[in-house]
């Protein structure tokens, strides 16, 4: 499979067999994460392996425990069921056989040093960080990760939607490392027969503009 066919396999896979995935596999899948490009490389990633089934099944159960309190505290009745009907896509690594917790640290620049001890206003320095700069490299290191684990046999499901729970889920992993926090998960494994197809993109010519 080239990276051709696996852009156009990967797919988010939500119902996987019982079946481990091998250790050796999991880090060769973080060691091509870590091929991606990250802004002014500082490769501001760190990755939690969960292979547990108490602590991924008790991560599930705080996930719907904070679901169900925000959608209690909705606005509208609208608003708490479209809200609630989302719970089975945030909870579906409960059946994975692993989950890799993506963490992130924040990107430091010297640009929005500068201009701070310039008193430069709040409008300009939200200006300059609105790229989301840490968020981005963490998006491609995902991205590598998924297309590996695509390459190598394997069917994914990538989240943020979890990370409403983010506190009670650091709590539960126990994992603390200063300057980091909890931006996303990926729930791993070998896919069941017959998973859900990949839903279709939006047009090219509803996404790109060509200025010549």
């Amino acid at each position: 499979m080239n990276v051709i066919e696996a852009i156009q396999a990967r797919k988010s896979v939500r119902k996987f067999k019982d079946e481990v995935v091998p250790k050796e596999d999991i880090l060769k899948m973080l060691e091509l994460a870590t091929e991606a490009p990250s802004p002014k490389h500082q490769q501001n990633w760190n990755f939690v392996v969960l292979t547990n089934r108490e602590i991924i099944n008790k991560m599930a159960d705080i996930v719907t425990e904070s679901h169900e309190r925000l959608g209690q505290i909705a606005k509208t009745e609208k608003d708490r069921k479209i809200h609630m009907s989302v719970i089975k896509y945030y909870t579906c690594f409960r059946n994975a056989p692993a989950v890799v917790m993506v963490y992130g640290s924040e990107y430091k620049m010297i640009e929005y040093k500068i201009l701070k001890e310039n008193d430069a206003s709040q409008e300009v320095l939200d200006t300059l960080v609105s790229p989301q700069s840490a968020a981005q490299g963490i998006g491609a290191a995902v991205e590598n990760f998924l297309l590996a684990a695509t390459e190598m046999g394997y069917g994914t499901c990538y989240m943020t939607g979890p990370t409403h729970a983010k506190v009670e889920i650091e709590i539960l992993i126990g994992f603390d490392k200063p300057g980091f926090e909890l931006m996303s998960m990926i729930a791993l494994g070998v896919a069941e027969e017959n998973t859900a197809p990949k839903p279709p993109r939006k047009p090219l010519e509803e996404v790109v503009t060509f200025i010549d």
